[in-house]
């Protein structure tokens, strides 16, 4: 505790003045001492409250000391996809004063009394203000970014400070101001700068999210903070890396891939870690030359060898002044400066290093420019490392209105951000990837994030354990590790076992520091390790793709999700930080069984919990159950590419189909991520769509042949010509106008919503005449145009593309869908859209 020493006294130094009466209320404003008369309210400190309900069961509270005090940014951008609709209220009675949004209530009451605190002149001293909150008997603490302390979070002193200090320490590489208790809430704190929990300038304000579920908390926070963003399909195989200071060159690089290849271990995308850059140079943009001759030339031959091979290289975000681009880069004011106009420049890493300044619009466009050369060169996606060690003082930003305390932590958002976006207009929105290190609130947007530098031991894989949930309780849906540890050669038992938790992650990176992370240079098993557990994890990626599709929603992460997001209800899964549910269904390296049977995944025994379970596994195996009522799509066995036709194959798998399973069901999507439609699983019933019949089905681990079919989805749009099949409903009210204009747009990465077309409202059906080709999916979004009032939007999708070739006048049949959902007049079409089945449409 900052201020405090213990309950009853302050610390020496420190000034402590207690809130003590509340004045008036709707803007309340707070005064120490207790005022008896008119002439208490002379000579006294005041605090101002703002109570706002920001959207239902999500109140948030301002305290303001001085309104003169400028609010210097930067600030967190909140509600990305637009704000939420709240349903607030006020009410006054004898109790105080009660604002209530959704199920969450605030309540003021201005009759406590306080003791009278003696007063002194605060206008020359540093101003923190400080609030707590009781926390009840057994409620636990989770969250507040990656951390790798213990994960219950209760009785630990945590400063929110963006640190390259390990996993083995209290600091932390990505910092995020939420947390999340096991009483039904969650609490964002609204500032970048650093927080004991305690903020050092003349306001504070926090939010408080009801859920109760923990899955509604986070689902809430990231509604405010911005949901996951979507990475590409080839981004969940292996990476394998040249790793950190070793020594590599083009023929290495080939080595390592023949030497992939020739053991049957796919490779899917490759990293080029620091040394591609030539010494002192670090972190421009051009190839050692001495190492690598001709970059694209190279990549472009291992391309034809290894199709679908993507490349990756390593930046940072400072400038080494050795670098040809470093005057270019002073000279343009790219660069963060000192208050006398020098440049801020450090000795750290490599000599003379300057730090780009990504508050300023100009550089950012540069830095662009110049990772385009990459993308010339072949490059696919960036290792966005460092970007912790960020100046706080005698620093000044190009942006003067920004506070350089409140940049440390935000510089990582600008920095990702930038890198991301750039990404994006090379490839497409559903094609960029970062492999992130530092983060804050709201950098989730611009994935993915690995786990810092941990040493190669079991004590660090436990530490790397504990801050990849950690940091998926603050909606980071991606995550990864070090395979084998970062620091030091792992042991080669340490390896393999590392094998398994790195490729049951999202997304999975052989890389170290000092030595290699091939498995032949670890010892001959790990090899066939390996490949083992490689040939697991490409099977499971159409179910881990399926699962993202999700995550981008619901902002829950697909791992390493924590046990409390899928069972809230069991005190235990609130304490279990060695184990994770990799997705809804599948429990990863499990020691405690929750209520129901669980089926292994690797040889079909069947375990009843709740209990504690040991278990012995060689390094070729480990425990992965299948949760009760599953239904799981696996890719095609012995297929070690990532993108292919995932109809080609495929096998459905359904665990314990009797009891608790009704209404269970999973998503097929295709190799872009477009949801093809549902297999649902209703007590013994299993029905797949039409268009899946050639899947292998698996119930219990027996073949089975004896499940229904549907025709289409229940939830997609039949395209007929020139007859509709489907029963035509009306659009529920408010009713569109007798005209107007709606905007129809495709959901490629590339193709915002694009063509204008007319629609007139006719006696049902609602007919809408299209140009050919028919785009598909399609998103339709009345937008008002003139007097028309047009409020209502909903989505169709076809269930395959075979209406690309109709003809003009294709009669579009709607059917009723649900829920639909409603927009006011005048919303933009930037909307993120998810139908019953759960696939996401971009807008």
């Amino acid at each position: 505790m900052k201020f405090r020493d213990g309950m009853w006294l302050v610390r020496e130094g420190r000034m402590f003045i207690k809130l003590s009466n509340i004045h008036r209320v709707l803007v309340w404003a707070c005064f120490a001492p207790h005022i008896h008369s008119r002439g208490g309210t002379l000579n006294l400190s005041t605090l101002t409250l703002d109570i706002e309900a920001t959207f239902d069961d999500v109140i948030s509270i301002t305290t303001r000391h001085w309104k003169g005090a400028r609010n210097r940014g930067p600030h967190y951008e909140l509600f990305p996809d637009g704000k939420q609709p709240v349903n607030g209220k006020i009410t006054i009675s004898e109790v105080g004063t009660t604002l209530t949004s959704g199920n969450l209530a605030c309540i003021v009451s201005s009759n406590t009394l306080s003791t009278l605190m003696k007063m002194s002149d605060m206008s020359d001293i540093s101003h923190y203000i400080f609030t707590m909150h009781n926390l009840a008997v057994g409620e636990s603490i989770y969250g507040l970014g990656e951390r790798f302390t213990a994960f219950n979070k209760v009785r630990q002193a945590l400063t929110l400070y963006n640190a390259d200090g390990g996993t083995s320490s209290e600091e932390a590489y990505k910092n995020v101001p939420f947390y999340l208790s096991s009483n039904g809430y969650g609490v964002f704190i609204d500032h970048p700068e650093p927080v004991d929990l305690e903020i050092g300038s003349e306001r504070l304000k926090w939010y408080i999210i009801y859920g109760p579920d923990p899955k509604e908390i986070l689902r809430k926070y990231t509604a405010l903070t911005g949901k996951p963003g979507k990475v590409p399909l080839w981004s969940f195989g292996l990476w394998l890396s040249t790793s950190f200071t070793t020594s590599y060159d083009e023929a290495t690089v080939s080595s390592f891939l023949d030497g992939m290849k020739e053991r049957e271990i796919p490779v899917h995308v490759f990293h080029y870690d620091c040394f591609w850059l030539r010494e002192f140079h670090w972190c421009d943009f051009e190839f050692s030359k001495e190492h690598f001759l001709d970059p694209k030339s190279m990549m472009t031959r291992l391309r034809a060898e290894r199709p679908g091979l993507k490349f990756c290289v390593w930046r940072n975000p400072y400038l080494g002044d050795a670098s040809p681009i470093f005057a270019e880069a002073a000279e343009g004011g790219y660069l963060v400066k000192r208050p006398n106009g020098d440049v801020w420049q450090w000795d750290l890493w490599q000599a003379g290093m300057g730090l780009v300044d990504f508050t300023n619009p100009t550089a950012c466009e540069w830095y662009v420019k110049k990772l385009e050369s990459l993308f010339d060169v072949g490059i696919d996606c960036l290792k966005t490392d460092f970007g912790e060690r960020i100046p706080d003082r005698d620093v000044a930003w190009h942006d003067k209105s920004l506070d350089p305390v409140k940049m440390h932590n935000y510089y990582a958002f600008l920095y990702n951000k930038v890198v991301c976006e750039a990404l994006q207009k090379r490839y497409g929105r559903d094609q960029a990837v970062l492999f992130a290190r530092t983060a804050t609130a709201g950098t989730q947007r611009f994935p993915l994030q690995l786990g810092g530098d941990c040493e190669s031991t079991f004590e660090a894989m436990a530490e790397s354990l504990r801050g990849g949930p950690s940091l998926g309780i603050s909606g980071f849906a991606y995550w990864s590790v070090d395979i084998g540890g970062f620091k030091g050669k792992p042991d080669p038992d340490v390896y393999k076992r590392w094998v398994a938790f790195g490729l049951l992650c999202s997304h999975s990176r052989l890389h170290g520091s000092n030595s290699y992370r091939v498995p032949w240079a670890i010892d001959d098993e790990s090899t066939s390790v390996l490949c083992t557990i490689t040939d697991l994890k490409c099977r499971l990626i159409p179910y881990l793709y399926a699962q993202a599709t999700q995550s981008i929603i619901s902002g829950l992460p697909v791992s390493l999700r924590t046990m409390f997001f899928e069972f809230p209800e069991d005190p235990t899964s609130w304490y279990l930080d060695r184990q994770y549910m990799l997705g809804d269904p599948l429990l990863i390296a499990s020691v405690f069984g929750v209520e129901g049977e669980w089926t292994s995944f690797l040889t079909g025994e069947v375990k009843e919990g709740p209990k504690w379970v040991t278990e012995i596994h060689h390094v070729y195996s480990l425990p992965i159950y299948i949760r009760e009522g599953s239904v799981l799509v696996l890719g095609k066995e012995g297929e070690k590419r990532v993108v292919y036709d995932y109809f080609d194959g495929a096998e459905v798998r359904v665990c314990q189909p009797v009891g608790g399973s009704d209404g269970r069901s999973a998503t097929v999507v295709d190799e872009k991520g477009g949801a093809k439609g549902e297999i649902t699983l209703k007590g013994s019933k299993l029905t797949l769509p039409e268009v899946f019949k050639g899947f292998k089905v698996l119930v219990d681990g027996k073949a089975r042949k004896d499940y229904q079919t549907a025709p289409q989805n229940k939830n997609t749009a039949s395209y007929n010509h020139p007859a509709p099949t489907l029963p035509a409903t009306t659009l529920p009210a408010p009713p569109l106008a007798r005209g107007g204009t709606v905007l129809v747009g495709v959901t490629s990465e590339l193709t915002p919503p694009l063509v204008a077309v007319s629609v007139t409202i006719v006696p049902i059906p609602v007919v809408l005449s299209l140009p050919p080709p028919l785009p598909i999916p399609v998103l339709v979004v009345p937008v008002p145009v003139g007097s028309a009032n047009v409020d209502l939007f909903t989505l169709v999708k076809p269930p395959d593309p075979v209406a690309l070739g109709v003809p003009r006048e294709t009669v579009l049949q709607v059917p009723k869908l649900n829920p639909t959902l409603a927009l006011p007049p005048g919303s933009g079409s930037g909307v993120l859209v998810q139908d019953d089945s759960g696939g996401a449409f971009d807008r």
